[in-house]
């Protein structure tokens, strides 16, 4: 029995209706109209070279699966672009071999405005997983974490516009700026949000001019409620993407859309970015991703762990916040790669299998312990800043914090009695030595306070690998 061509894309949409989410499939598939059947190529038609581009660069694969599924391993699939004089062009997808097979002279990799729908639901390109509830906050983070969350909730409709989050690599730039736009999806049904990289910003610049397509690309990006762009750095020494971005920035904020962006740092220290850009970053909001200090990494690791339905020894989840400082990717890889050295050479997830991780990770696994290491790991269990152990407060707990300190560096470290003392805000070597006495005598005598020491003590040994 012979298919034809409106049975065949309807065995076709069954395949791909069960293979993505109802929003995608409503706009990038039910417009489509199946038009001829030739033997095993099946041509359909689309409302113009946007939607063509974007079904090939978003959902080639399931549109191989369907025609191979329907039409077997030879079969292929011909699309009819109509163009807004009403010209057809013929593109050819070549799905049983590349996956973005269409012929270069009429690929157009730029977005379009699709002719008779007055409000296009877009793919809005973020990633579901990145959202507040998993976002951990910490100082580090906090203020635009909060500026995010206010954004959030009234989109376009605080000072936050635009809002740039800047900071270096993997300290939850991307993270935070999809959050905001998976928190404005689910606040607003209605808005438009779409998540793009500079680079393939520029792709579609580049392939927007050769087509001469420029005022349609700019056409469709001011149909868009929020704009998020990642890593604009990579604008450097690209004027003509300068131009065109500058175009929309202008129109977007013009007509009270929310702009967010982000770079790996801060507008001001941008090379090769048009002046009249970088003074339009700054309008609105510059915040940035400070490195995570030790508490937030314990945090940040604790939301990985629980993710992953793991647990690890307190000891073990130390060892690794204090020597993974800077980077939260090398955090969760470090616990990808301790699974995976357990699992592959059946270990047990001791202290020394995860030291031989972690030093495939960081280039120098600290053997020796500073003063400042000393201070900084003292005023995180203290919960008081560093720089009050430098301060000629009287507090309680600030005097007991320092004096622990120097005590826990006298006997760790091979720093001098005047140089522990100096490093202390400058105090003197009997000052030293008159903390070293309190602190043996409250161990002598406090039971409470020597429980205190010990725990340092075993956090000394964790974080710098002592035996």
């Amino acid at each position: 029995m012979l298919k034809d061509h409106i049975l065949v894309w309807k065995n076709c949409l069954n395949i791909i209706r069960k293979s993505i989410d109802s929003q995608p499939y409503k706009t990038w598939f039910e417009p489509i109209r199946p038009i001829k059947l030739s033997g095993e190529i099946l041509t359909i038609q689309v409302p113009n070279k946007f939607f063509y581009e974007w079904l090939e660069e978003h959902y080639v694969d399931v549109l191989r699966k369907a025609i191979k599924g329907e039409l077997g391993t030879n079969g292929n699939l011909e699309y009819q672009i109509m163009v807004e004089d009403h010209r057809d062009i013929q593109a050819r997808a070549k799905t049983s071999s590349t996956p973005k097979g269409a012929q270069e002279d009429n690929l157009v990799i730029n977005p379009f405005v699709i002719p008779g729908i007055k409000k296009v639901r877009i793919d809005n390109q973020l990633n579901p997983a990145y959202t507040f509830d998993n976002f951990v906050n910490g100082e580090c983070n906090r203020f635009p974490g909060s500026a995010g969350m206010a954004i959030a909730k009234r989109p376009a409709g605080t000072a936050f516009n635009p809002l740039v989050i800047y900071g270096d690599v993997g300290l939850g730039k991307t993270h935070l700026s999809q959050a905001i736009g998976n928190e404005i999806m689910t606040n607003f049904a209605d808005k438009q949000v779409l998540y793009i990289t500079t680079e393939k910003f520029t792709n579609q610049v580049i392939q927007a001019i050769k087509n001469s397509s420029v005022n349609d690309f700019m056409h469709f990006y001011q149909m868009i409620d929020v704009l998020i762009v990642d890593d604009i750095q990579f604008l450097s020494g690209r004027s003509k993407t300068q131009e065109i971005f500058f175009n929309i920035f202008n129109q977007l904020h013009q007509s009270g859309k929310q702009i967010i962006l982000t770079s790996d740092r801060s507008p001001k220290d941008l090379t090769d970015v048009d002046e009249r850009l970088i003074s339009r970053f700054k309008w609105g909001l510059v915040a940035d991703l400070k490195a995570p200090d030790f508490d937030t990494r314990l945090k940040i690791l604790d939301k990985k762990l629980e993710k992953d339905n793991m647990t690890l020894p307190d000891e073990i989840k130390e060892y690794i916040c204090a020597h993974i400082k800077n980077n939260i990717r090398e955090l969760e890889g470090v616990v990808i790669s301790i699974v995976a050295q357990a699992t592959l050479n059946k270990r047990l997830i001791d202290l020394k299998l995860v030291k031989e991780v972690v030093k495939q990770f960081v280039s120098q696994v600290d053997k020796e312990i500073s003063v400042e290491n000393i201070k900084t790991l003292v005023a995180n269990y203290f919960d008081v800043p560093v720089e009050k152990l430098h301060s000629k407060t009287r507090l309680r707990d600030v005097v007991i914090a320092r004096q622990l300190s120097m005590y826990l560096a006298k006997k760790y470290t091979t720093s001098s009695l005047k140089k522990i003392g100096d490093s202390f805000g400058g105090r003197d070597h009997s000052t030293v030595i008159h903390s070293l006495k309190t602190i043996e005598d409250m161990i002598d005598t406090d039971k409470v306070f020597k429980d205190k020491v010990n725990v340092l003590l075993k956090k000394v040994k964790t974080s710098f690998a002592l035996d």
